[in-house]
């Protein structure tokens, strides 16, 4: 093997170790800001279990407790929403980071593919001219195949994002109706 061959294949396996790491510390990243989450959310919980556990021994009677319940609903609601928006935005995050180092790896394997492309046309024998040209269109369609994929896949997620917003909307929504109905036919039921 010469040298210049030896070069290229260093150059490649650097490339490799380092598309690596950065995979890995995304993937950590998003994954250390899940466990911090977690915790966060365990921690509140535990305290808001400890605190409600307390008002519910001071209660009274069946209407205080409909009023309780009607009373802590739509807080949770919020709060169990909040968590999964928090989740979902770090792993939209990571998604993210991830797509754009695939978005850069793929764009340095064109740009080489490009060259070595050219460096082959440069090269070839006469009369290979139709081959050549054949495989420099068959790049051309590859290549704007990915960029419509990339695109449509782009736009896919951009409507799950305002699916996903929608959805939660409606979520508070009806929980916050429930509990005002609730809330309204606790003084009844206590009759």
């Amino acid at each position: 093997m010469n040298n210049k061959v030896q070069q290229q294949l260093l150059e490649r396996q650097k490339e490799a170790l380092d598309t690596f790491i950065s995979v890995q510390g995304s993937l950590f990243g998003g994954f250390e800001k899940l466990v911090d989450l977690n915790l966060k959310a365990i921690k509140s919980a535990i305290a808001e279990a400890a605190d409600q556990a307390q008002q519910v021994a001071e209660l009274k009677d069946p209407q205080e407790a409909a009023s309780f319940v009607a009373a802590i609903a739509q807080p949770n609601a919020e709060k169990a929403v909040a968590y999964s928006q928090d989740v979902y935005a770090i792993m939209n995050e990571v998604s993210k980071e991830l797509i754009k180092l695939t978005e850069e790896q793929v764009a340095e394997s064109q740009k080489k593919m490009e060259e070595a492309l050219e460096q082959f046309s440069k090269n070839a024998p006469t009369g290979s001219e139709s081959a050549i040209a054949l495989l420099k269109s068959s790049f051309a369609t590859a290549s704007n195949a990915y960029d419509s994929i990339n695109k449509a896949a782009k736009q896919a997620a951009e409507v799950a994002q305002n699916n996903l917003a929608a959805a939660t909307s409606a979520t508070l929504k009806a929980t916050e109706t429930a509990t005002k109905a609730a809330a309204k036919a606790a003084p009844k039921a206590a009759k």
